[in-house]
């Protein structure tokens, strides 16, 4: 497998305040050389990428992943040849296609139609490979009827798909992805995935910029980790995820939350609730591996002795939909009773949180047999991350339903018997 990308400490600086140009006038110069400038006037600069440096074979899909900020979208415009680095270099040896950001490489005031040909002449194609193309890329667009309208008065969606329709059909031997798939409706989402699929499988070189972890884990078989400009993680692409994730949820912050003048209180209610907190394998977080360990730590001052006292933790959706519910009713009844005094810490602890990666709620409660007891809707926000949680190497995606269920799966093969002809 020959080389198609090496990249050798490579590295972009930017100046904070201004612009960091690389050509300048012969008058800018002038001007910057006879302008009077305070003695104790600094500039500030700031590396998006440092030091970067890995090869990719032909052929292969690598994800690029990290945080924002952390250089993901720096790396493709350089090998886009969009930007010009500070240091190191990006040696490329074939065709490449990019798709950055909405609109680039095309010029807003040529139609869908002068801008697919433009592209193909950009990417070295001649017009009749760009022809044999021009139907396919249009039908995948889904926009036949504006293909000829000026693509400055296209949303912002329609350019998603001409600009991925384009990239995609256009064959070049490298193609770049930035996430730009997120302002496609979500069928278009898929519809780019599963052609992202059908590009990796031909064979050609990607490198694929995304957040959606369950996307990168199943169209990529390596995986390059940034975090601060840097690369810190090459290699299979489940481990690069597992050091991402592991980055996110072990912050050591504290992120708790105060409880007694908490606005999702219902009126009405006593303040008996206040605080709560979450960690995950005893470091404060609110970010939690799919199938990792859950644990809600919540204080509160009441009259233990009421009749019925019990708490409840009630994980809800964005649309506060119920999904799951915990109860000392229930799992424990008589454990409030031993409370002794008005002040008391409860922990309830999930070992494995069965939810697909999204954003999840918490509503809290401690009710009574006396009266309505404290209520707090939506009393804090957490994230479920993706994460390998069977170790099959694959992450479940969201949508596919909320809930992540831990099932056994056997197949009973049926012996074959003697085979009767039928005439």
């Amino acid at each position: 497998m020959s080389c198609v990308l090496e990249v050798e400490n490579l590295g972009k600086r930017y100046r904070l305040g201004g612009q960091d140009r690389v050509y300048a006038t012969l008058r800018e110069s002038l001007f910057k050389v006879f302008r009077h400038r305070p003695a104790a006037a600094t500039e500030e600069w700031i590396w998006a990428l440092r030091e970067a440096s890995f090869e990719v074979d032909e052929g292969e899909v690598v994800g690029i992943i990290g945080r924002n900020g952390a250089g993901k979208s720096t790396l493709l415009k350089i090998l886009s040849r969009i930007t010009v680095p500070t240091e190191g270099e990006a040696r490329i040896f074939g065709r490449v296609g990019s798709l950055l950001e909405v609109g680039t490489g095309f010029h807003p005031e040529l139609t869908g139609r002068e801008n697919i040909y433009l592209s193909g002449t950009i990417l070295g194609m001649r017009k009749r490979e760009v022809e044999l193309k021009f139907d396919e890329i249009v039908a995948f667009s889904e926009i036949e009827a504006f293909i000829d309208t000026p693509v400055k008065h296209y949303s912002s969606g329609m350019y998603v798909r001409l600009a991925f329709a384009v990239a995609a059909h256009l064959e070049p031997e490298i193609l770049l992805i930035d996430e730009v798939l997120a302002v496609g409706d979500l069928g278009f989402q898929n519809k780019c995935l599963r052609k992202m699929g059908e590009v990796a499988r031909g064979g050609r070189t990607v490198l694929f910029v995304s957040h959606n972890m369950p996307a990168v884990q199943n169209l990529c078989s390596r995986g390059i980790l940034i975090r601060d400009g840097r690369v810190v993680f090459d290699g299979g692409v489940t481990g690069a995820i597992e050091h991402y994730t592991a980055g996110l949820y072990h912050t050591g912050d504290d992120p708790g939350v105060d409880l007694t003048a908490h606005p999702g209180r219902r009126p009405g209610r006593p303040s008996w609730l206040r605080y709560v907190r979450l960690s995950s394998d005893k470091v404060a977080t609110n970010r939690i591996p799919a199938g990792g360990e859950l644990e809600i730590e919540i204080e509160a001052e009441a009259d233990f002795g009421r009749r019925g006292m019990e708490f409840w933790v009630v994980i809800e959706n964005e649309h506060t939909q119920r999904l799951l519910s915990l109860s000392t009713e229930f799992m424990c009844p008589d454990l409030v009773q031993t409370v002794r005094g008005r002040h008391a810490r409860i922990t309830c602890s999930i070992p494995s949180l069965p939810l697909l990666p999204g954003t999840y709620y918490l509503s809290l409660y401690l009710a009574s047999a006396v009266d309505a007891g404290d209520a707090i809707d939506g009393a804090m926000s957490f994230e479920v991350l993706a994460h390998d949680v069977f170790g099959s190497g694959r992450i479940p995606p969201r949508g596919k339903g909320p809930v992540l269920a831990v099932g056994t799966w056997q197949l009973d093969q049926p012996r074959s018997g003697p085979t009767t002809e039928v005439r």
